[in-house]
């Protein structure tokens, strides 16, 4: 799990006050260190939107806060399971976390919005009957593992799927790749992980946040605190 714990030693803060001031400590502390813990949680949403391009809102939205209490003034800013799972290697190294058993490298496909396959395109193009999915080698004797359009005319056949549901033109193939001896278009190619190059630093960012805002916020949580007292 990717996550800082925001705790901090309030001995120095709390040394001069007054009997009266020091019985809501407790209760300021936990609201001191949420109202942190909630900075932490913005700056590492910002700073995952600011580390990749076009970040899913899944991504972007998987910062959550554990908030603290009066019985455990611990708060902890972390990063939901499934995304921290292939957040990981950009916080520590290493190389991108798989979904599948290879990494899908689009060469001639479209992408969504977020510049990814979109959900579910490997297994619908898994049925289409202009589809290849193997290892072709090439003339200069390299193989490539992956998933091929066949060069089909449309214009004489009509795919269709096994409901017999027309298929819509996956890519428009130009003449000079339909040529007889039948040349296939690489849509997605098949690889090994590879190394992440960016790193989110989501520790150090944390750190900077509570440094700058813990004491204030436990200020003004006090202050509040004792306006509010009974």
């Amino acid at each position: 799990m990717i996550g800082i714990s925001v705790k901090s030693d309030f001995k120095k803060l709390t040394r001069s006050l007054s009997a009266l001031v020091t019985k809501q400590v407790p209760f300021a502390k936990a609201q001191a260190i949420n109202a942190t813990a909630k900075r932490v949680q913005v700056a590492e949403t910002e700073n995952i939107r600011k580390t990749f391009t076009s970040p899913t809102p899944f991504t972007q939205n998987s910062v959550a806060v554990k908030r603290a209490t009066k019985a455990n003034p611990t708060a902890i800013v972390y990063v939901r399971d499934i995304a921290a799972k292939y957040l990981q290697p950009y916080e520590t190294g290493g190389v991108h976390v798989l979904p599948g058993r290879a990494l899908l490298n689009p060469k001639n496909i479209a992408l969504n919005a977020y510049g990814q396959l979109p959900r579910g395109v490997v297994d619908k193009l898994k049925g289409r009957p202009d589809i290849f999915i193997g290892a072709v080698r090439l003339k200069s004797g390299e193989t490539i593992n992956g998933i091929w359009q066949r060069p089909t005319d449309t214009k004489r056949v009509t795919l269709l799927n096994e409901r017999g549901k027309r298929l819509g033109k996956l890519n428009r193939l130009k003449r000079t790749e339909d040529n007889p001896r039948g040349k296939l278009k690489l849509l997605i190619r098949f690889g090994d992980a590879i190394p992440v190059r960016k790193q989110l630093n989501y520790g150090k960012h944390a750190r900077v946040i509570v440094d700058r805002y813990l004491a204030q916020d436990f200020e003004a949580a006090l202050k509040k605190a004792m306006a509010t007292a009974k």
